[in-house]
């Protein structure tokens, strides 16, 4: 099996653990014990929920070992696809025919991003100082999009978790070639500091994720989703060198699975339940879609 494939199938698995996850995490984020972090730290089941991240995220770890950012991180895309039937099944409910449609489309875009994307096991590693101007540049960022907590703050919450989890993605894929030993890889001090980093990151970056599970599962996910492999991009754009295959031909295919993917992220995230629900009840009784959610409606808490 080569590196893309080993790449692609730890990405799999990481995917499910997350959406497993990321579905307990919503349905925590709708309990009496999210109201603190204190409260939440005395929760076995957020202690579960960790559990299932930490898991996902040494998943994840090694697949950056195996394939370039540029791969694994628009992969992580399959942890909605894969919380959409995670999700109905909880609920009580058959997966409806949008969310089908959403989950074809965003498959079908992966596909194509993989052929242009899929490339050598990485060997370039981030150097000290651009592990600390990339931390420095995505707590920034983070702390722009944070810093309201304003009504509709769970999207901003949603992409300062996408940020950090594309931050902790490069900096795993040091960490994790520097300990295979492959090309320049800085010394132990400096990747003991970038291990450093990643821990605080991964750990912000999955709390920020449940400040924004407060408003439901389906479009935070989904900007979690698409923030992430931007900003991975970018940084292996940038810092890296990591670059699509095919020329001008492998730009295209990946600018068209880019579409598809995002299409069908947009189509799940219309169609998931909690948000017709939730819309359900800001039209009130006696108005128009007011009397009663869709058919199909998930029950408070959960959402596709």
């Amino acid at each position: 099996m080569n590196a893309t494939a080993v790449a692609v199938a730890l990405c799999l698995a990481s995917s499910a653990a997350y959406a497993a996850a990321a579905v307990a995490q919503e349905r925590l984020a709708r309990s009496a014990e999210a109201r603190s972090t204190r409260a939440l730290l005395r929760s076995g089941r957020w202690w579960s929920s960790a559990g299932l991240n930490a898991a996902a995220a040494l998943l994840h770890a090694a697949a950056l070992r195996y394939g370039p950012l540029t791969l694994v991180q628009p992969l992580g895309a399959l942890t909605l696809v894969a919380a959409v039937p995670l999700g109905a099944r909880r609920a009580g409910r058959r997966v409806a025919a949008t969310e089908w449609r959403g989950t074809l489309a965003t498959v079908a875009g992966l596909g194509l991003l993989l052929l242009p994307a899929s490339g050598p096991a990485p060997h370039d590693t981030l150097t000290l100082a651009e592990a600390l101007a990339l931390s420095g540049a995505t707590a920034a960022a983070i702390g722009a999009l944070t810093a309201r907590r304003a009504v509709g703050s769970g999207l901003r919450h949603a992409t300062a978790s996408g940020l950090a989890s594309a931050a902790a993605s490069a900096l795993t894929q040091t960490v994790a070639v520097a300990a295979a030993g492959s090309g320049g890889s800085p010394a132990a001090g400096a990747v003991a500091a970038v291990a450093g980093l990643v821990a605080v990151f991964a750990v912000g970056g999955m709390l920020l994720s449940q400040r924004a599970y407060r408003g439901g599962l389906g479009a935070p996910l989904a900007v979690v989703n698409l923030a992430n492999p931007l900003a991975a991009a970018a940084i292996g754009a940038v810092l890296l060198g990591e670059r699509l295959q095919g020329g001008a031909a492998g730009l295209l295919l990946a600018a068209a699975g880019a579409a598809a993917a995002t299409r069908g992220v947009l189509l799940l995230t219309r169609s998931a339940p909690g948000a017709t629900q939730r819309g359900a009840r800001a039209n009130g009784p006696g108005r128009e879609g007011g009397s009663q959610p869709a058919a199909g409606a998930a029950a408070p808490g959960v959402a596709a």
